[in-house]
């Protein structure tokens, strides 16, 4: 029986019941399903940090280890370790300034007294031609082709002779200097030996040119002239002569290894002076720029020629 207004009320069914066991399965499967997740991020993030930390510092697991086997190590081990590297350091910098500043030298310079016939050699030996010639104010250059088998190349280089210049050339060049040609008027000689020994003392006694010690080839020329003297005669008057020089400026030299004042001793002590005492090579030779058959003629000067390839 139906009464009107009246509506009867909908049933839910009840919901079915999940024992307790599932549920907790359910949870700590969620549980482990999350602790693996943040476990995994986490993990993942520690890497990066490693591989960051690792990209920024390559070299410091090394550096550790070494630092760890210096620890280990005997100091005085270590010390002798540290001098040895300071030694070949030290070397090595004194090697590469020694190279690099030393010069080269690779000129010939041709000195003497005025009208000793250096610029007529000058002029000879770069092209066998006779030329007139006059007294240098200055100096002359050319390069010069030795005659050996290497065919070495020098710089000819012609000093004035002149007195008030001769000293003002020489400061110039004489650094550059592989050889001196001192060339003497074997025909005057006699009158000018006292001249010809000072300007010798002068450059024997050079710091960089005793330094260096350059070839010195003392050439006799003008051998063509009848009264000229010979080589051997010439060596052993400047000898004498130097001798002389160097007992009355002895004074000057005070200190104990014989230098002073830009000068050093010449020869050795408490002997009379020898050329074969000084540190470089010194060549007495004859020569005659103008040649015995005069201006039309060859130059004598196979002697110098053949010094200038030895060197």
């Amino acid at each position: 029986m139906s009464y009107p207004g009246l509506q009867r009320p909908l049933l839910t069914p009840p919901a079915p019941h999940r024992p307790q066991q599932e549920e907790d399965v359910s949870h700590s499967q969620i549980s482990v399903s999350g602790e693996m997740e943040a476990d995994s991020t986490g993990g993942n993030m520690g890497i990066k940090a490693e591989d960051v930390e690792m990209a920024e510092y390559p070299f410091e697991p090394y550096i550790e280890s070494l630092r760890q086997q210096l620890e280990d190590q005997d100091p005085v081990f270590l010390i002798a370790v540290i001098v040895a590297l300071a030694v070949v350091v030290i070397t090595c910098v004194f090697l590469k300034y020694f190279l690099t500043s030393k010069t080269v030298r690779s000129a010939v310079l041709l000195v003497g007294l005025c009208d000793s016939g250096k610029t007529l050699i000058f002029s000879r030996l770069l092209s066998g031609k006779y030329k007139r010639t006059q007294t240098s104010i200055t100096d002359s250059s050319a390069p010069y082709k030795a005659k050996n088998d290497k065919a070495t190349t020098w710089t000819l280089i012609d000093l004035p002779g002149h007195d008030s210049l001769r000293s003002q050339y020489l400061e110039k060049f004489k650094s550059a200097a592989r050889a001196i040609v001192f060339v003497v008027d074997s025909g005057i000689f006699q009158k000018e030996v006292r001249d010809v020994a000072e300007f010798l003392y002068m450059l024997l006694t050079d710091t960089v040119i005793s330094r260096n010690a350059p070839a010195l080839l003392v050439a006799c020329n003008k051998q063509d002239i009848t009264m000229a003297k010979s080589a051997k005669l010439i060596q052993q008057q400047l000898e004498k002569e130097l001798n002389t020089l160097r007992v009355t400026r002895s004074a000057a030299l005070s200190s104990q290894d014989g230098s002073v004042g830009g000068s050093v001793y010449l020869g050795k002590k408490g002997k009379d002076f020898e050329f074969s005492q000084l540190p470089l090579k010194v060549e007495f030779l004859e020569c005659s720029a103008r040649g015995s058959k005069g201006e039309d003629g060859d130059a004598d000067l196979g002697s110098l020629e053949k010094s200038l390839a030895k060197l």
